[in-house]
């Protein structure tokens, strides 16, 4: 109850006005209830349901903004924590691309000095193929200039014999 000489909103509403104590009885309190006499079978004026209800609220109230606002600046950090793991997140997923690109990187390095390597060793083998080729056309062109000489010794022998003879 409220202080003494206070009167109370809601206490002409539950029988308590002025001048009753708390260990008074108040009329219309049901013994034979099933909670003990704990519930009041009074009946309720509409007027100081309005009251009651005020007062309950004003007692209230004020509790449940705080609650309002400490949810609402949990709710912010949660939101704050939130995009900063999805940052943090980010940046691993970044961090990722950056190691897997050096990884990439290096396999095309590697491929590249596969390939340098590959060029030089055809260019040699085209420079020793041309050089085979010809290496043997002089030799087919040097064949064939000795087998004209010694057609043209054997024709100029055939030819030279059959005078002597005559």
């Amino acid at each position: 109850s409220q202080r003494e000489g206070h009167e109370c909103p809601w206490a002409a509403a539950v029988g308590r006005g002025p001048g009753r104590g708390a260990g008074e009885r108040t009329p219309g309190l049901s013994d034979t209830s099933p909670d003990g006499g704990l519930t009041e079978d009074l009946p309720v004026e509409d007027k100081a349901v309005e009251p009651l209800a005020e007062a309950l609220l004003s007692h209230y109230l004020l509790d449940l903004q705080r609650s309002k606002q400490a949810l609402q600046e949990l709710m912010q950090n949660h939101e704050q924590e939130v995009s900063k793991f999805k940052e943090c997140h980010s940046v691993l997923d970044i961090n990722a691309l950056f190691t897997e690109a050096k990884h990439v990187h290096a396999k095309l390095v590697n491929i590249r000095k596969e390939i340098l390597v590959l060029h030089k060793k055809t260019s040699n083998l085209k420079k020793k193929k041309s050089t085979k080729l010809q290496q043997k056309r002089q030799k087919e062109e040097l064949e064939r200039e000795q087998q004209g000489e010694e057609e043209f010794e054997r024709e100029k022998q055939l030819t030279e014999k059959p005078f002597e003879k005559l």
